[in-house]
């Protein structure tokens, strides 16, 4: 759902606007301050210690458990100057207090590629999120289109391209410490990504006059290779591993990176690696930033798994390319909620939308061949 508008006007009023109320089963079941500690918080310290027995072994089995059991888990001693994290965070913030006219000035809707916009870049939605975005693509450095990033603060642009250079070297670090868990040598990951793209998303989630009735960011799986994002203190970053039927709120850790593996990974891993289910709720008391910054292979990447053990059969029946697989994931999420609208609008029973709504994520057939 994309208009020329931002939040700020909406913080103040006592009741939520229809467009940003969601179905009963998508609102939150667990409040966004009440922190689990399952997530692992694991230490990049001694990364390069490759002894047998040592750290670097130590992490990657670590590394190799979360993502297995959650597909998600947190950073620290990841070498990535605290200072330019604050100080990004800092600016981010700068810019989200601007009036109104400031911000539209980098208005992205209508599908231009990067800028600010409410909710998402996602054409169509039917219920918009509670979150307003920056997006930004650092990489590849010559598809940098300047003049969708924010010049103020004026001290945005040069730490922006600071910041998203420093994510990319975390970001092959961990991807090689990946490959590694996977039986895979340390660069498979990154070689079969080809020539890797980042963006950005700087969010952020204002205060919300009833946050049990909105959701800042709907449940999702990330499509790329990894993501890391940096949250703040008030927390929000909510995960399930069960396809929803209990859910878990981030525990915020100052200086840490969340990690989160995406579809491209679950597929090279042949669903060994689990790509993390996750969303961003909201509340009523203070307003919430986040900054995450997406690794994606490039465009014509193969998805396919690195390694099938003896006995098991891939996950996937083809290879595809990224982009290919990105469009089907996209297909099948603008379906899925199409049908949820159509089972609400014709008091449709619950079994037969569950069945529908299965079947919608083996295929891309049309909602009206699945209503067939």
């Amino acid at each position: 759902m994309v208009s020329a508008y931002t939040l700020t006007s909406l913080v103040e009023e006592k009741k939520l606007q229809n467009r940003f109320i969601v179905e009963e089963d998508e609102r939150p079941k667990v409040a966004y301050n009440q922190f689990s500690d399952v997530i692992p918080v694991i230490s990049l310290d001694g990364i390069e210690d490759d002894s047998p027995g040592g750290r670097r072994e130590v992490i990657r089995n670590q590394i190799g458990q979360a993502c297995e059991e959650w597909g998600l888990f947190q950073v620290v001693d990841h070498g990535v100057d605290t200072k330019l994290v604050h100080d990004m965070a800092n600016l981010a913030r700068e810019f989200f207090a601007l009036p109104d006219e400031e911000k539209m000035r980098f208005d992205m809707s209508g599908g231009k590629k990067g800028g600010f916009i409410v909710s998402s870049h996602i054409q169509n939605e039917l219920v918009a999120n509670w979150r307003e975005m920056v997006a930004v693509v650092p990489y590849p450095i010559r598809e940098r289109d300047y003049t969708r990033w924010p010049d103020n603060p004026k001290e945005w642009r040069p730490a922006t391209e600071i910041y998203s250079e420093n994510m990319m070297g975390l970001a092959e670090k961990l991807l090689g410490l990946i490959s590694e868990a996977m039986g895979l040598k340390t660069d498979t990951i990154t070689k079969v990504c080809g020539e890797m793209a980042q963006r950005m998303a700087i969010n952020f989630y204002p205060k919300c006059p009833e946050p049990n009735l909105a959701i800042g960011l709907k449940r999702h799986t990330d499509p790329g290779a990894i993501t890391l994002l940096l949250q703040d203190k008030v927390g929000g970053l909510q995960a399930t591993k069960d396809g929803g039927e209990n859910w878990i709120t981030v525990q915020p850790i100052e200086d840490a990176f969340v990690v989160n593996l995406g579809d491209y990974s679950y597929y090279l891993s042949n669903g060994r690696f689990k790509n993390a289910d996750h969303q961003a709720v909201v509340n009523h008391e203070h307003n919430r930033l986040s900054i995450a910054t997406f690794i994606n292979p490039e465009q014509e990447a193969i998805v396919y798994p690195l390694n099938i053990e003896e006995g098991e059969n891939a996950i996937i029946e083809e290879a595809i390319t990224f982009a290919e697989m990105y469009k089907r994931n996209m297909f099948n999420h603008s379906e899925r909620s199409k049908l949820k609208k159509l089972a609400k609008d014709q008091n449709l029973p619950k079994e037969e939308l569950e069945k529908m709504l299965k079947n919608s994520g083996k295929t891309t057939k049309s909602l009206k061949e699945l209503l067939a």
